[in-house]
């Protein structure tokens, strides 16, 4: 008879989102993927077969927790601008000293592992059309309610909010000053 699982697999994919966040992938080694995981390397294994499984469906697991509650927002906003501001304001405000600076881990993963590993690049580059889906749609609504200027399509600017998220979670990753990052929110939110 197979033995029960004794831990809930979406907590350590959780914690393993933690995990990979802030180290990285390469930098983590077994030993600091099983410390802070909580499980036994058996256990690991039989679970997620190896690192790159559980890096994986860490990324999965991200993606359904942080990018769909992103989508949610834009899909249910009314007011296109200050849903849009909000976000950014959010991503400053996590990349503020003693927020452990982990970033985001998708955008991390494509900087990463984008071009080493076509899985990786495969979740990355769907979470990609993903949220500029989710701000295409929002844009479009802003444009349709007068919230957001029409002299840009809005697939385009949906690809410069996008591109510039990820801009800024790379530049907070590096360390850039938060008022570095207003500037460039500021500059951003000038073309909608």
């Amino acid at each position: 008879m197979a033995r029960m699982k004794e831990f809930d697999p979406d907590e350590v994919l959780d914690r393993a989102v933690d995990l990979f966040s802030s180290r990285g992938y390469h930098a983590a080694s077994m030993q600091e993927v099983v410390s802070a995981l909580g499980l036994s390397r058996s256990s690991l294994y039989d679970t997620f077969t190896d690192k790159q499984e559980l890096y994986q469906r860490a990324l999965e697991r991200y993606r359904q927790c942080a990018t769909r509650r992103m989508v949610a927002l834009l899909d249910a906003s009314t007011d296109v601008r200050a849903t849009i501001a909000t976000l950014f304001d959010q991503l400053i405000a996590e990349s503020q000293p003693g927020t452990q600076g982990r970033g985001c881990l998708m955008v991390n993963s494509a900087v990463e592992l984008g071009l080493q590993d076509p899985a990786i690049a495969e979740l990355v580059n769907r979470n990609a059309r993903e949220m500029e889906d989710a701000f295409c749609r929002a844009l479009e609504r802003g444009q349709a309610s007068g919230q957001i200027a029409s002299h840009q399509p809005a697939r385009s600017l949906a690809r410069h909010l996008y591109n510039t998220i990820s801009g800024l979670r790379v530049a907070a990753k590096s360390g850039t000053a938060p008022d570095v990052l207003r500037d460039i929110v500021q500059v951003a939110m000038s073309v909608l």
